[in-house]
């Protein structure tokens, strides 16, 4: 049986109709131009017509069959994009440009297919070369994927203020009607959740301070009162410290023993009791810690979004930024 042969991904008529619908609608450029790149057009012609079209745009020039065959025939490149009756063809082929935004949405997603089966052919043959650091390399793979995650983002975060204004409402209502002091995940700090009314969703908060100001010790202080007493699913990252000395931690600010007296074994037998009461607490919070050293942001969100998906954490804790690999 004959081995099937494999198209690449693309959409010709899709492309066709895209560069048709600016030809006859300038203002049709701005229900894709954020989401187009030029090298998003899989036929060099139409890489090269739509090239023209934005630098036309930015010289505030009309788009019409008759500029757009002056730009190429002053660049000698009318032959390469197919001829004046290639250019011509794209204008009598669409009626109306009311359908260009579903056009470029099939041809970003064929230009996300072709950009996968590239970067997967490059990891599969450097995969067979000699590897010195598999794990570097693993990271490196992934992050070749997660490039295309974010550079291909086909969502727009722009939103009109009147659909703002209903969500704030919805939100307004919603507090209203709880009337809670404490509305998102409390810190166990009173004077802090009354200024921030608990630590809110989205919120990036940076404790900032000297070494030895006792910035860890805080952070695992609103570690274990937002789960313990908020009951949110938190995660830990220790870049500096081992997850057996954020456990004792945990243990002496829960059981209000002093770390240097635990570590140093100088504590006494009724201890015991306010350490075993700590410890059965403790296992009662949905804590998740990390020790990875040198943890890359690229390894950091991978971790987190499988958290997120696994035990929807609602808190993140990173100890701390500058040891990050960028």
């Amino acid at each position: 049986m004959k081995n099937k042969q494999k198209i690449i991904p693309h959409n010709r008529d899709a492309e066709q109709s895209i560069l048709g619908g600016i030809l006859i609608d300038r203002n049709a450029v701005n229900r894709v131009a954020d989401l187009l790149k030029i090298d998003d057009f899989y036929f060099e012609s139409h890489r090269l017509i739509y090239q023209a079209i934005i630098d036309m745009i930015d010289r505030n020039e009309p788009i019409d069959l008759v500029s757009l065959t002056d730009y190429f025939l002053k660049r000698d490149l009318v032959e390469k994009v197919g001829g004046v009756s290639y250019l011509s063809s794209l204008i009598d082929n669409i009626a109306s440009s009311a359908n260009i935004t579903h056009y470029a949405k099939i041809v970003k997603e064929k230009s996300i297919l072709r950009k996968l089966i590239d970067i997967s052919g490059d990891i599969y043959n450097s995969s067979f070369e000699p590897i010195e650091d598999v794990e570097k390399f693993l990271d490196e793979a992934e992050e070749k994927i997660f490039s295309i995650t974010q550079k291909e983002r086909t969502t727009t975060n722009v939103s009109p203020l009147g659909e703002v204004l209903k969500s704030s409402f919805t939100t307004i209502n919603r507090l209203y009607n709880k009337k809670e002091a404490i509305t998102g995940i409390p810190t166990g700090f009173s004077d802090l959740d009354k200024l921030t009314a608990g630590l809110q969703p989205t919120d990036l908060i940076i404790l900032a301070g000297r070494p030895g100001m006792g910035k860890t010790s805080f952070a695992l202080s609103i570690l274990k009162n937002a789960a313990l007493i908020g009951r949110a699913p938190c995660a830990f990252f220790s870049l500096e410290m081992s997850k057996e000395q954020i456990g004792l931690r945990l243990i002496c600010a829960e059981a209000k023993i002093e770390l240097h007296r635990l570590r140093t074994g100088f504590i006494e037998k009724k201890d015991f009791s306010n350490i075993s009461a700590a410890i059965s607490k403790l296992s009662q919070a949905n804590i998740f810690i990390d020790d990875t050293p040198a943890l890359s942001i690229l390894e950091l969100r991978s971790k987190a979004r499988k958290l997120k998906s696994e035990k929807d954490i609602q808190l993140i804790i990173i100890d701390y930024l500058q040891l990050m690999r960028a």
